[in-house]
Parts: C-alpha cells; sequence; structure tokens
C-alpha cells in the first residue's frame, strides 16, 4: 500500500502520526513518491480553534482532490467532534481522538477489502494511555516520547478536554523501557511531550509527578538530552526545579502556557495563576537553568479584552523578556464559554493586537539571540544545506556550522554571527 500522511496541531498530534507512520512502514507498506497517487490518505486533524477545523478541512479536501480514488481517513480532534462533517468530505474511515492503531488497521482494510469504517468513542469513558510506539521515522536524530494525554483545566477558550477526555498517563517503568530502546538505536534527543504534561501521574499508583518521570528518564537516557513540552506554570516550583536541573539532561528551553499578561483576562480564561505567580516561575527557571530561553502562547483579542488590558500583557511581557512567543488571535470555538462571552472582539481589532504582540515578540527574540554571540552553545545537527549543518541549540535555537559528517551528532559550537533567523559558529 502507498499512502499519504497528514498532520495538523500540536506535538502530541506529530507523536500520534509519526506512531502511525511507524506502524504502516512495520507493515510493508510505503508512502508515495512526490507526485505519485496514493492507495490511501490518512489526515490527523486539529479543532483547538474554529480555524484550526477550518485548515483540516482543506487538508482533507486538497488531500482527497489531489489523490482520487484513494482511501480517505480522517482521525484526531477535529474528526471526534465533527464526525458527519468529516463523512461528507468523502472520509471512508473516521476515528476520533484515540485508537491510532486500529486507525491503522481499518485504513489497510478498507484498500483491501473496501467499505467504511466510523469509530468515535466517549473521550471522558478513556481509561488508560494507549500504547504506540515511540521514536522517529526516517532516521531523524530527535525523538518524541509522549507521556500523558487529556486534560482537565476547562480553560473558557478551549475544546480539547471535550475531544481527549480525562487525564492517561505512561506508566514510568514504560517510559524508563521506552527512553533506553531510543537511546540503544542511536537517537540524540528526546521531547517529552503530551497534552498537559504538568498533570503527568496524578491517576498512577503513587501518583509520580513529572519530576519524578523526568528523573526515571534521564537515568536511562545515556548520551540523549531531554526537551520538555509545553508547560502549565503551575508545575513548576523550587522542588521541580531542582530535581530536573539535577539530572543534567535537560535542555535550557521551556514553553509555557501563558496565554494573557492581564490578570482579569487571564480569570475570564479560567487560568489557574496570575502574573505574579507567572513571574515567580520564570525567576526559578531562570536560577537553577542560567541563560535558558522562556517561550510562550499568547491569545490576543479574548472576548472583554480591553486596551488597557492590552497594554498590561504587552508591559508583562516585556518585563519577563521572552525569547519568543506564539501569538494567535482569539478564535471562536463552539462549545466553550468563551463562545457564549459578551464584549467579542472584531476581527480587525484582534489582528492589531496580535501585530502588536508579535512585533514585542520579534524584538525580544533578536535581543535573546544576540546573547548568544560569543558564547558556546551545544548544537544537535540534523540537516545539510549549501555547505553547512545545520541543527537546534539547547535553547532551541537555529544554529549551523561547516563541516563534515555532523548529521546526528551533538556537538559544541561557538556563536559567532546572527544570520537572519539561524545562529552561525565553528565548532570548538
Amino acid at each position: 500500500m502507498i499512502y499519504i500522511i497528514a498532520t495538523l496541531g500540536c506535538k502530541v498530534n506529530q507523536y500520534e502520526t509519526q506512531a502511525m507512520e511507524t506502524l504502516l512502514l512495520e507493515h510493508g507498506h510505503r508512502p508515495a513518491a512526490p507526485g505519485e497517487t496514493a492507495d490511501a490518505v490518512i489526515v490527523n486533524t486539529c479543532a483547538v480553534t474554529a480555524e484550526s477545523g477550518r485548515k483540516s478541512r482543506q487538508a482533507i479536501r486538497r488531500l482527497r482532490d489531489e489523490n482520487p480514488g484513494a482511501v480517505l481517513a480522517v482521525c484526531g480532534c477535529y474528526a471526534q467532534l465533527e464526525p458527519d462533517e468529516a463523512a461528507e468530505i468523502g472520509a471512508q474511515v473516521i476515528f476520533g481522538a484515540a485508537d491510532r492503531a486500529k486507525t491503522v488497521e481499518a485504513v489497510e482494510r478498507a484498500v483491501a477489502e473496501g467499505g467504511t469504517t466510523r469509530s468515535v468513542d466517549r473521550p471522558f469513558e478513556r481509561r488508560v494511555l494507549e500504547k504506540l510506539p515511540a521514536g522517529a521515522v526516517s532516521g531523524r536524530t530527535r525523538a518524541m516520547l509522549k507521556i500523558q494525554d487529556g486534560c482537565v483545566n476547562f480553560c473558557t477558550y478551549c475544546i480539547i478536554p471535550y475531544t481527549r477526555g480525562r487525564l492517561r498517563s505512561l506508566p514510568l517503568e514504560d517510559a524508563r523501557r521506552e527512553t533506553a530502546r531510543l537511546r540503544d538505536e542511536g537517537l540524540r534527543e528526546l521531547v517529552l511531550t503530551g497534552i498537559e504534561i504538568a498533570s503527568y501521574g496524578v491517576d498512577l499508583p503513587g501518583k509520580p509527578g513529572l519530576a519524578d518521570l523526568v528523573e526515571a528518564v534521564a537515568a536511562v537516557s545515556g548520551g540523549m538530552r531531554l526537551r520538555l513540552g509545553s508547560l502549565e506554570p503551575t508545575v513548576v516550583t523550587e522542588d521541580f526545579c531542582r530535581k530536573i536541573a539535577a539530572t543534567g539532561k535537560l535542555c535550557r528551553h521551556f514553553h509555557l502556557s501563558l496565554q494573557s499578561g492581564c490578570d482579569r483576562t487571564l480569570k475570564a480564561m479560567n487560568r489557574k495563576y496570575d502574573c505574579a505567580r507567572f513571574f515567580e516561575v520564570t525567576e526559578l527557571l531562570r536560577r537553577y537553568f542560567p541563560g535558558c530561553a522562556l517561550t510562550a502562547d499568547l491569545i490576543a483579542g479574548f472576548p472583554g479584552e480591553t486596551e488597557e488590558d492590552q497594554a498590561e500583557t504587552l508591559a508583562f511581557i516585556r518585563r519577563v523578556g521572552f525569547a519568543d512567543i506564539h501569538v494567535f488571535p482569539y478564535s471562536r470555538r463552539p462549545g466553550t464559554p468563551a463562545d457564549k462571552m459578551p464584549d467579542q472582539c472584531t476581527r480587525a481589532l484582534k489582528a492589531r493586537r496580535a501585530h502588536e504582540l508579535q512585533q514585542a515578540a520579534d524584538e525580544m527574540r533578536l535581543q535573546y539571540m544576540a546573547q548568544s554571540l560569543g558564547q558556546t552553545l551545544p548544537v544537535l545537527f540534523e540537516t545539510e544545506e549549501d555547505g553547512f549543518f545545520c541543527g537546534h541549540s539547547d535553547t532551541y535555537l537555529p544554529a549551523k556550522a561547516p563541516g563534515e559528517g555532523l548529521r546526528g551528532r551533538l556537538l559544541p559550537v561557538r556563536i559567532e554571527a546572527i544570520e537572519g533567523d539561524t545562529l552561525k559558529g565553528t565548532i570548538v
């Protein structure tokens, strides 16, 4: 079977797509070459915002039209919420935000025998984390390990609890075993990812926390460095920082889910912290990981947000001094409390506020990159381009250096210049 597999959305989706592709390859199938028509098209979708849903539908239609006659499979959060829409677009195989292995089996069956399959469960009835193969396809140097799924924070703008369900965590022994396997395969970096990894372990016997998971994985990681996925600020305490720093394996990059720099807006979002607590978190991380890159997500134009609230957010992010920020104009998501809130901002207003925030973010990114000049940073080289090997520093900045046979190697690089969005240096 020749397949095309596409992913929209978060790193968890990327992990699950990677797992499905691993299963497809193990079963003897192969990806379509450029311009080759596939026997099956699998689209792993996102629905975190209404815009994400629109992009998912757009991708499904495009791939359907480019591969006439192929079995069309749609899975993920959009399919979980809108299975009827997915069927109307032409999907023959529809799975929600679970059962990735069964999705692969259903696609194989549809290609061989025809017919349709629809399997959309009730998210809050899920009790166990689905075991999927971790790793990296196509010879990549970085792997992801999904340590957790589900979320019960119920932020007012977010639909994810209704697609991903309750919290489920990967047992410590399973995490150790998968990490050791990836180490033996020669991977050099492991990203610990999940929907809400700050809540890791609350469903497991003994309730191990995220720091316990990091310690367990670090103990068997060998030459791999570890990187954390998006963090809720609530998990970052003095004890947490002390434990994970002591492993000596953590990359100095922490992506924090901020969403707003205004306490009034944070309360309306049902976030579990205020700006004072968030700032305390940034101070802790910088104390235990000097020079670390702090990045964040921001929502611009949340319902009821005023010009004063926007000014507070701008002042707060500048006070923190982020290395980078992902700015998203607020997108209404039917089924969430925020969708029914009064004082919805106009599209033009959201765009203007997002632009203001992005300008500040761009300025801070340049300032942070400039701090790397003259430093020696560990860089994991991943690709070769125009005579340079390119990769990422432990602070997750793109970096390049001249050399031979560097792919897959983790080496110290003295940073000598900045070219566009990339650090340039020489290997020490």
